[in-house]
C-alpha cells in the first residue's frame, strides 16, 4: 500500500498554507485530499481552480453529480465516491440518482443517462469518441460546450482520483457513512 503525507496547515509548505486556510474556512474542516495536495502548492491550486471552474459550467447540480460520480466510480476512487455522495446530498440531488451512479445502474432520466454514457465513453476511450456518439449526445439537448465541460470535470477528477489512489487518503469523517467500494468490476 502506498501513502503520501497529509499536511495540516502547520506542516504544509509555506506556499500552500493560505490555500489550506481557505479550505478550512470553506468546508469547516481540512479535507484530506487538500492536505495531500498541499505537498505541491501548484497542484493544490490547480485542483481548487479547476473545481471552481467546473462548478461554474453550464451543468446543474444533478449534471455535475453525474459527471463527478461517473468518473469517480469508473476510477474506483474510495475517497471521492463517498465525498461526492455527501456533496450531492448537500446540493439536494435526488438520492436515486446518487445510488444509481454508485451502483453503476442506468439513470431513469434519459438526458442524465446520456450524460453518464458520454462521460463513460470519454473516460474509457481516452477521449476517442465517434461522431455518432456525439450526435446521440446532442440529441438529448447537449452541445459541444458540454462535451468540453465533461473534459474539464475529468481533469479535476483525474487529479483527485489518482492522488487518492497513490496517497490512500482516508475518507473524511463527515463522509465515512457513505463508504463505497466497487462491487462489479466487469461493467
Amino acid at each position: 500500500m502506498t501513502t503520501l503525507k497529509i499536511h495540516s496547515i502547520e506542516s504544509a509548505p509555506e506556499e500552500s498554507k493560505a490555500q489550506l486556510e481557505a479550505s478550512v474556512n470553506g468546508f469547516g474542516m481540512l479535507p484530506g485530499l487538500h492536505g495531500v495536495l498541499a505537498s505541491s502548492p501548484q497542484t493544490l491550486e490547480a485542483y481548487k481552480n479547476i473545481h471552481e471552474l467546473f462548478t461554474n459550467t453550464s451543468f446543474n447540480a444533478e449534471e455535475l453529480t453525474v459527471v463527478w460520480q461517473t468518473i469517480n466510480v469508473e476510477h474506483e476512487c474510495h475517497y471521492c465516491v463517498p465525498a461526492h455522495t455527501g456533496i450531492a446530498n448537500m446540493m439536494k440531488v435526488d438520492d436515486a440518482i446518487t445510488e444509481a451512479l454508485r451502483n453503476e445502474t442506468p439513470l431513469k432520466n434519459s438526458k442524465l443517462e446520456a450524460l453518464r454514457t458520454m462521460t463513460l465513453k470519454i473516460v474509457r476511450n481516452r477521449g476517442h469518441v465517434s461522431q455518432e456518439d456525439l450526435n446521440t449526445f446532442y440529441a438529448f439537448g447537449y452541445e459541444e460546450q458540454q462535451v468540453l465541460e465533461i473534459i474539464l470535470g475529468l481533469a479535476q477528477k483525474t487529479i483527485s482520483n489518482y492522488t487518492n489512489h497513490i496517497a490512500n487518503t482516508p475518507v473524511d469523517a463527515p463522509f465515512q457513512k457513505f463508504a463505497w467500494s466497487k462491487v462489479n468490476t466487469t461493467v
